[in-house]
Formats: structure tokens, C-alpha cells, sequence
């Protein structure tokens, strides 16, 4: 890009594990002279400033975004319009507004109507994170070999998605361009299914639990590994399935199809097909983890 990227306000509302790491990587690389952070909770915003993560916070979305020449919108997505609509009034000339969503094509169309002239939208996702949330939980190396998603639209600013393209390089990952009805086809499948799938087999044995079978006791690592991701926030999984509804019912409806055909070979007691249907995604999952070694941990 020429000389280094620097942002003299950068405010950021939502510092949890996203926006959070995202600040420390902002203020480590010294690409933010100052970095404002704001939310509802008055604990978390605490915990960021006495972190290091923000040098002052504040729960007014107009105070913490007046003069700030990067605009980080790191809220559930469900809220990130309305966020971004309360912003407005307040946003100067040549801000860069950004967000963390992991969907993009709603979230496009309901923001780039309320962005002023002169502002620059660029609409990104960065695939990384773990079942843990608040600023607390917040660290400079979650994006190392991850992949960021941006996808701008014929309307997004060149120079801005360069400079958004720089911050996510500036963390370590490796930034992907694509439209958005790509990205959200993609992430329906990878990770909004998935965690579908977790919180559905979690509550399928607390149902075995409330018949009075002690289940849950017996479970061992298997169980705790693949259902980790049922930890995650409630609320944001909600507001995810509300914005990418499209997608992730034809996902579900491909994963129907899958398990009743798996149920069919058990009832059948077809053991060859069911070799050839474990060998198949045990093959898919090894090739994963060879091209993705950090997929280990």
C-alpha cells in the first residue's frame, strides 16, 4: 500500500473476542493512535480499557464514533443495521465502516442504503473465533491462519477495501474476496450448519436426561469435542439463522437427506455401504486436517 496504514480514532462497538482481538492486533501493529471502544455492558467495556484493549469506551454510539476514521461493527448481525443507522448522523467524510458478520448478503443490503456520501462501507468476516465471548476472552493471535472474507459490491470504494484488505493481513490471515452470495452459501454449510448440528445432538441427550437416564455423565471426549461449538452465544446463532435463512435450510435439508440415507443403510444392516459412506468423509476430514495442519488444536 505505499507508506503504512495508519488511523489516528479507530472505534470499535462490541469488544468481545472479535472486536477485542481485533483492537489488540490494531494498537500492537501501531496502526490505531487510539482506539475507542463501545457496548451496553459496563463490566465488559471496564475489563477492555483495563486490559489494554481500548483507551476509553462509552456507551453512546454517537460519542464514541464522532471523528473516527475506521468504524469497526463488531454486534450480532441481526443488529448491525440498526447499529450502523444510529451511526450515521455521525460518521465524517472519508470513514471507513466495516463489520465482522458472518452474513453478508442481508447485512449489505440493509447497510449500504445508510451509509452517507463520503463514507466507505467495505463488508468483511473474519473465520475465526472460539465458544468464548466478552473482552476478557479476547487475544492478538486468534486470526493467524485464519481466512478473512470480503465482499465488496460494484458500489465499494477501492482504496477503502484496500485498507480493510491491510487490517486483516496486519492480524495474519489470509483475506479472500468474494460476493456475498458465495460467502453465504459457503459459511451455511462450514459453520452455521455445524453449530446447528452441535446444539441439536446436545439437546437431543438432554432429552435422554430428562427421561431419567444419566446420560450426559458418560460422555467422553468425542462428545465434548464435537459439540464444543454448542457453547457458543445464543443470541448471535439466532440472529444468524434469521439473516441467512435461505441458505442454511437448504443446508439442513441436504444434511436431512444424508442422515436418513445413513439410517436406511443401518436399518438395512448394509455394512459395505456404510464402510464406503464413513471411508468417504473420513477421507475428506484427513485431507482437511493435511492441508490445515492448525486444524489440529
Amino acid at each position: 500500500m505505499g507508506k503504512p496504514l495508519h488511523f489516528n480514532k479507530v472505534a470499535i462497538i462490541g469488544i468481545g473476542l472479535i472486536g477485542g482481538s481485533l483492537a489488540l492486533v490494531l494498537r500492537n501493529e501501531g496502526i490505531a493512535s487510539n482506539i475507542v471502544g463501545i457496548g451496553r455492558g459496563l463490566h465488559n467495556l471496564e475489563s477492555a480499557q483495563r486490559l489494554g484493549i481500548i483507551d476509553s469506551f462509552t456507551r453512546d454510539i454517537g460519542e464514541g464514533f464522532k471523528d473516527a476514521d475506521l468504524v469497526v461493527v463488531a454486534v450480532p448481525v441481526l443488529k448491525i443495521a440498526e447499529t450502523i443507522r444510529q451511526a450515521a448522523p455521525h460518521l465524517k467524510p472519508g470513514c471507513i465502516v466495516t463489520d465482522v458478520g458472518s452474513v453478508k448478503g442481508a447485512v449489505i443490503t440493509e447497510v449500504t442504503p445508510l451509509i452517507p456520501e463520503g463514507v466507505h462501507f467495505v463488508a468483511g468476516h473474519p473465520i475465526a473465533g472460539t465458544e468464548h465471548s466478552g473482552a476478557e476472552a479476547a487475544f492478538p493471535e486468534l486470526y493467524i491462519g485464519r481466512k478473512c472474507i470480503l465482499t465488496p459490491t460494484q458500489k465499494t470504494d477501492s482504496g477503502a477495501l484496500e485498507k480493510v484488505r491491510f487490517i486483516w493481513e496486519a492480524t495474519g490471515a489470509k483475506v479472500v474476496v468474494m460476493d456475498a452470495a458465495s460467502h453465504d452459501m459457503i459459511l451455511a454449510a462450514v459453520s452455521h450448519l455445524p453449530h446447528m448440528i452441535a446444539y441439536t445432538l446436545v439437546n437431543t441427550v438432554g432429552d435422554i436426561e430428562d427421561s431419567g437416564v444419566d446420560a450426559l455423565s458418560y460422555s467422553a471426549g468425542g462428545f465434548k469435542d464435537f459439540t464444543r461449538i454448542a457453547s457458543s452465544s445464543p443470541e448471535m446463532w439466532s440472529d444468524i439463522c434469521a439473516m441467512n435463512k435461505a441458505q442454511l435450510l437448504k443446508t439442513i435439508d441436504g444434511f436431512s437427506r444424508r442422515l436418513e440415507s445413513l439410517r436406511a443403510l443401518i436399518e438395512k444392516e448394509d455394512l459395505a455401504a456404510l464402510r464406503s459412506e464413513f471411508g468417504r468423509a473420513k477421507s475428506l476430514r484427513d485431507s482437511l486436517i493435511k492441508n490445515n495442519p492448525k486444524e489440529r488444536a
